[in-house]
């Protein structure tokens, strides 16, 4: 397999200033679009929390030209998917099709992005569907564990403290005539990056997106940067108890470091060991398996634009909660106190190169990718420059990650399950 780079990634700018990146594959007749606007949850004001959410999933409910029925027949016609969703930081959207489709899978894009109408009657079908969701959220150990973790870890009021989906009063508050501002106010080209994969030619991608997006005009909001994060300096612990639950749902975490940031490689590893690697690092090993105190046991490095949590995430039998959070934070200390030897390093780090290239056998999988690269300005050598990138990842760089971002004496907690008896 031949491993994208800058010899097969031709990159473009339009003149509307979207950056269009295309990497062919003729092996396969399918083509897949990723990519996203620069509008998201950090646009909106707490108030209306779910705003951006709301917006982007109504752009497909019906434009100018086409209603809901006539844009999912058109593409239930070809076999075709697209989609979009809010985000905090960006709108993504994604779409998959027969080459040969993409011009048809460009018009409707084009149609979502510039012509929506927001119909009344799907608007308000829409927010049945989100209360819904909120609703089921309520009763979600996992997701309420999660929704509170962040409302712990992060200040009061920072963006990343407020929900992106909202809550079901800032929900029922939202007007279409709000989805409408936010809109006008904040959709536009400047900003937007596209990726396109399969069986096309680069030029080709280029003259038809130019045509359908090219002259696009729109404003893009003015941010201010994310506020500071301090790092946690004592334990900020939260139980929500939810009725009629077997399990309870454990995130222990901390803000972690940004993708850009210096040390992202090195705690990426020390993440690997902790939660991922083998049946789930150390956590997996000490807490679940030998100790037998939870069903699950794992660790996520979020990265991101901003500091995107690093959470330790288990599902615990209630009467073990206590022991297995203590079993938790003796893994995080091991991290901070100790080198990790040689060989759990050298498994580690073969993991994360051995495991690249699976996320690279589909074109979903490549276009994620290159637009990753795109969007932390990776370069587009990167993949090449992979394997030693983790190469160079040290014992020490692992334990300075560790000792920077973790602390098992100062943590967020969040425990979602049965109350207590």
């Amino acid at each position: 397999m031949t491993i994208p780079g800058p010899h097969d990634i031709a990159r473009c700018e339009l003149s509307s200033g979207i950056v269009l990146l295309v990497r062919e594959n003729h092996a396969s007749p399918a083509v897949v679009l990723t990519g996203y606007l620069q509008v998201g949850a950090l646009d909106e004001s707490p108030e209306k929390a779910g705003l951006a959410d709301f917006t982007a999933d109504a752009l497909m409910r019906g434009t100018a030209s086409r209603s809901f029925d006539e844009i999912y027949g058109a593409l239930e016609a070809v076999g075709g998917r697209l989609g979009v969703s809010g985000g905090t930081h960006t709108t993504g959207f994604g779409a998959k099709s027969l080459a040969e489709d993409l011009p048809l899978v460009l018009d409707l894009l084009s149609d979502v992005l510039r012509e929506p109408t927001f119909p009344l009657d799907q608007v308000e079908k829409l927010r049945g569907e989100i209360m819904a969701d909120l609703a089921e959220r309520a009763h979600d150990t996992r997701r309420m564990a999660n929704l509170t973790f962040y409302e712990l870890a992060y200040p009061k009021g920072h963006p990343y403290a407020i929900s992106s989906i909202g809550y079901p009063e800032t929900i029922a508050g939202i007007e279409r005539d709000d989805l409408v501002a936010f809109y006008r106010d904040g959709y536009g080209p400047q900003g937007m990056t596209v990726v396109v994969v399969g069986a096309v030619e680069a030029g080709e991608v280029a003259m038809r997106l130019e045509e359908a997006l090219g002259d696009w005009a729109g404003p893009t909001y003015d941010r201010e940067p994310l506020p500071e994060v301090d790092r946690l300096h004592e334990v900020r612990r939260r139980t929500v108890a939810i009725p009629d639950k077997t399990q309870s749902d454990v995130i222990l975490g901390y803000p972690g470091p940004p993708r850009k940031h210096p040390d992202y490689m090195d705690a990426r590893v020390c993440n690997t060991i902790l939660g991922v690697f083998g049946l789930m690092g150390r956590l997996g090993e000490k807490v679940r398996d030998e100790q037998g105190l939870a069903y699950s046991s794992y660790s996520v490095l979020s990265g991101g634009p901003g500091p995107g949590p690093w959470r330790v995430i288990a599902g615990v039998n209630p009467t073990n909660v206590e022991r297995a959070v203590e079993s938790i934070r003796a893994e995080i200390r091991r991290m901070c106190d100790e080198l990790v030897d040689e060989e759990e390093l050298r498994d580690s780090r073969a993991y994360l190169t051995g495991s690249m290239p699976l996320q690279l056998e589909t074109n979903e999988g490549v276009a994620r990718t290159i637009l990753g690269m795109e969007r932390y300005d990776l370069g587009l050598d990167y993949l090449q420059r992979y394997r030693d990138l983790i190469a160079e990842v040290t014992p020490e760089g692992v334990r300075a990650a560790a000792r920077r971002w973790l602390d098992p004496d100062a943590y967020a907690l969040a425990i979602a399950g049965p109350p207590a008896p």
